[in-house]
């Protein structure tokens, strides 16, 4: 059996930034630990298997080691390829998923994800999550997954180097850490090592609860970010009632085949 493959960098306008997710195509839906494996042979933060049907996307997300409920940049990879790979004819695409409806629309070359908001909540710290960072926020927030660390510079955000080992026994998806930025909004870095990534260099989902708590903060509903890992990633953030919209560019790196 063939299965198309494509490796797409999200968030970024240059090959080698931005978040690099695989992108498979599928004309049905493959065996769970099948697409698992497929996930953890491509090793890297996101890979999306989509279907579709009746005028309607359907799409999941595996990380190397787990299903994911919500990816941001896989989910974008996934409309870069329909969009300019499958030569889809339309201006909006509406995946369905394990976080109900999900809408990426095109402009140019710009691809908005329309994705449920998650504002946080303020919380104490859980057992090992400070140990675990190394370093003090001002305040902590928990969404419906992740924590969320604010720090008072985005110098701070760059020189986290969190104990792995240590934050990945807090129970969550992963912990995004923020601050106000120099040239945009707000930065942020995020680690999940529960869900088998150390660092995701670019994320999506996060920002679900990233601009709602800068949106407030901050008094306006239309943000500039960075995501401060090394392959950097660019994001335009707008929030919408209870939705959130957020921008960016992708690249094509990679198209191949699987061989199973």
């Amino acid at each position: 059996m063939k299965i198309r493959l494509y490796q797409i960098d999200a968030f970024t306008d240059k090959v080698f930034g931005g978040n690099p997710a695989a992108v498979c195509p599928l004309d049905q839906w493959l065996p769970d630990g099948l697409m698992q494996q497929i996930a953890m042979e491509n090793n890297l933060a996101e890979t999306a298997f989509f279907t579709s049907g009746n005028g309607r996307f359907y799409i999941r997300w595996f990380t190397p080691e787990i299903e994911v409920d919500l990816c941001g940049h896989a989910t974008l990879a996934a409309a870069f390829v329909i969009f300019n790979i499958e030569t889809f004819p339309g201006s909006v695409i509406e995946f369905d998923s394990r976080s109900g409806l999900l809408r990426v629309s095109k402009k140019g070359d710009l691809l908005t994800l329309d994705f449920p908001a998650d504002p946080p909540l303020a919380c104490p710290a859980p057992e090992g999550l400070l140990e675990g960072m190394g370093s003090q926020p001002i305040e902590i927030f928990k969404g419906k997954t992740d924590y969320m660390l604010v720090y008072s510079s985005a110098e701070e955000i760059e020189r986290l180097k969190p104990n792995m080992l240590r934050i990945s026994e807090v129970a969550a998806r992963g912990i995004i850490t923020t601050a106000p930025g120099i040239d945009v909004d707000f930065v942020s870095r995020f680690f999940a090592p529960q869900s088998g990534i150390f660092e995701d260099p670019v994320t999506g989902s996060a920002h679900t609860t990233l601009a709602p708590y800068w949106a407030k903060r901050l008094g306006r509903m239309e943000l500039s970010a960075t995501q401060l890992s090394k392959r950097r990633g660019s994001l335009r953030c707008r929030v919408t009632g209870n939705r959130v919209e957020i921008s960016g560019q992708a690249r094509a790196y990679m198209a191949g085949e699987i061989e199973i």
